[in-house]
């Protein structure tokens, strides 16, 4: 068998699963409207939550960065140099964490994927939340440690698992805002499990940065538990319309990573741009929180629309609305079906969620308006009824 007959073997039984990916290419910027293909569509699937991808601020700074630095980092940090505007940006993710140090890697991915695999070893073992993030699961397999998966957001399966290894130095890592569910981890109780047993606790707060919390801190500022999470990560390229990742935490942890974290250590830098757009937009959040409220407004009424169409809409405060369908093909039929009548809205399909939960994720931006929410519930509610997901005209898919 050649080698393109062997792919192409493996993209068929893909396709037969109904788990055939393809992108869509948009050609405008990441707004609350983008043009797919010939036509603008309502966009309902991109995670710039405040809006701010096409903020005139944002590329002023990103021009005033290439202008100074140049395109390009040029290498990794420790190879080639680091430049002003990194130290800059990390001192400031450190003010807006509420830490004494952070450091930034190329991507959310790199980040987490990086930290676990330096902190913890053979010798350890990792308590991870059953829906945990891809580039945390890919972390706990790299850092050769015992991995213990807990029942997502349970406590208590967690505390059993714990008294199973006593003596063992352990980590507790989660989502602070699961990402395709939508709902919060349970991060007060986290804390306290994490004290009681003397565990690190590390928060993946990608999707809550910027978008939760009194300052847009995140989930731990939400719960006001900041000082008890030893090690937060996140990333720039969700609300803050950028790229790369950081981990925030103690000086000591900081300099580890930078001496360890092979993610960090042989990897090419953030550009000068994505770092100056990072900066413009932690201040944005900083000074404009009517943002994250319009935000979260926006998803409440959404929520509690779909909700009286006959959705199975789960009451999680957060922009992110799930819509649980079932099988691949239902999801990816519902999905298309809205393109043809204007929402870009993805279907979620295994591996990313786990069998039988294929799903609409809908993300919301600040941006968008009650006429585009109006519009989303009546097209949404109306695909609903064809496909038999609610009402009582039930077509074949």
């Amino acid at each position: 068998m050649t080698t393109d007959a062997l792919f192409a073997q493996k993209i068929s039984r893909i396709r037969q699963a109904g788990l055939y990916r393809q992108m869509k290419v948009c050609h405008s910027p990441q707004g609350a409207r983008v043009k797919a293909g010939n036509r603008e569509v309502l966009m309902l699937s991109s995670n710039s939550y405040l809006g701010l991808c096409t903020d005139t601020r944002l590329k002023e700074a990103a021009r005033k960065a290439v202008e100074m630095y140049g395109t390009g980092a040029g290498g990794s940090r420790l190879i080639s140099g680091t430049s002003p505007i990194h130290r800059e940006l990390e001192a400031q993710v450190a003010f807006f964490k509420g830490t004494e140090d952070a450091l930034i890697f190329s991507s959310g991915y790199m980040a987490n994927a990086g930290v676990i695999s330096s902190v913890a070893d053979k010798n350890w073992v990792i308590y991870s939340d059953r829906l945990n993030h891809a580039s945390i699961i890919d972390g706990c397999r790299l850092s050769g440690a015992q991995t213990v998966v807990y029942e997502h957001g349970d406590v208590n399966d967690l505390e059993n698992k714990i008294r199973r290894y006593p003596s063992k130095q352990g980590l507790i890592v989660t989502d602070a805002l699961f990402s395709v569910d939508g709902d919060l981890a349970p991060l007060p109780a986290l804390v306290a499990t994490a004290r009681r047993h003397g565990l690190l606790l590390m928060v993946d707060e990608a999707h809550a940065t910027g978008v939760l919390g009194k300052n847009g801190g995140g989930a731990a500022e939400l719960f006001g538990i900041k000082d008890g999470i030893d090690i937060s990560t996140g990333t720039f390229s969700k609300a803050l319309a950028s790229e790369g990742g950081f981990v925030a935490g103690s000086a000591t942890l900081i300099d580890y990573l930078v001496n360890t974290a092979r993610s960090f250590i042989f990897s090419t830098a953030m550009p000068p741009a994505g770092a100056a757009v990072s900066l413009a937009a932690l201040d944005i959040v900083r000074t404009e929180p009517q943002r994250r409220s319009t935000l979260m407004e926006h998803a409440a009424w959404l929520r509690d629309s779909l909700g009286r169409a006959g959705f199975d809409v789960a009451n999680h405060p957060t922009q992110i609305i799930s819509l649980i369908l079932g099988e691949p093909r239902t999801a990816t039929t519902f999905s298309d079906r809205l393109m043809e009548r204007g929402i870009f809205v993805t279907a979620i399909r295994p591996p990313t969620v786990p069998a039988g939960t294929s799903r609409l994720r809908i993300s919301l931006m600040a941006t968008h308006t009650r006429g585009d929410l109006e519009y989303a519930v009546s097209e949404i509610t109306a695909v609903g009824r064809e496909l038999g997901v609610i009402g009582r005209d039930k077509v074949s898919t």
